[in-house]
């Protein structure tokens, strides 16, 4: 088993960006989904929201141009693009509860093979909860995908049968993009999308320890 071509944290946000449609309105989560904003390829629009208040987000700025009055949930400077706009947060978690996004990503502790989300908590004692708009976006968005490292530190599969730790939400999850493979959830399970070079479908299931349906053949 090879997995000497594990994609970087780079190139795993090009690979979400790719997938982001042109006129979308998307939430980027806390941590590495950031990521993304500095991907979005020329010409398309994506507007970016963030849950403490802004909407039509820019790439990170360069560190001379940083402006710590304009930061996103994470507490990290951002930029703004021409026709953006910072509001109150309750007018943004209006967004989100009320099905105004296409798409949002997100962290994760653990993804289920359906879809389950568990990213606020791990239940550990001493552990500090972080939920913040986790819950209203895995729920309120069309769709919710999922950036992570496929493993934990310990070599153990953050795709699972069944969550362990607190949920955040249930069936809530579409696609996970990880530094090995990129995975679909659904009611029948997993489904790859596409792999890593070096690592065999056999291979990844025996990482994650489930079943995975293949990929679909592309179509003529």
């Amino acid at each position: 088993m090879s997995t000497t071509h594990r994609r970087s944290k780079e190139v795993l946000a090009q690979l979400v960006a790719q997938d982001i449609h042109d006129g979308a309105y998307v939430n980027l989560g806390i941590g590495m989904p950031t990521l993304v904003a500095n991907h979005i390829p020329l010409g398309r629009e994506v507007i970016l929201h963030s849950e403490n208040g802004i909407l039509g987000m820019g790439p990170a700025p360069s560190a001379d141009e940083e402006d710590f009055d304009l930061i996103n949930a994470g507490k990290q400077p951002v930029t703004l693009l021409k026709g953006g706009a910072y509001f109150h947060h309750t007018d943004s978690f209006a967004m989100m509860r009320g099905g105004h996004l296409d798409i949002c990503v997100l962290g994760a502790f653990q993804v289920s093979a359906t879809g389950d989300l568990a990213n606020w908590h791990t239940g550990a004692p001493g552990a500090i909860p972080a939920v913040g708009g986790a819950m209203d976006l895995a729920i309120g968005a069309k769709q919710t995908w999922v950036m992570m490292d496929l493993l934990t530190k310990a070599g153990e599969s953050k795709v699972v049968s069944h969550c362990t730790y607190p949920l955040t939400g249930m069936a809530c999850v579409k696609r996970i993009y990880t530094d090995l493979a990129t995975l679909s959830c659904s009611p029948q399970g997993l489904k790859i999308i596409s792999l890593i070079e070096g690592l065999t479908h056999a291979e990844l299931e025996t990482l994650i320890g489930l079943p995975i349906a293949a990929a679909s053949p592309p179509s003529n």
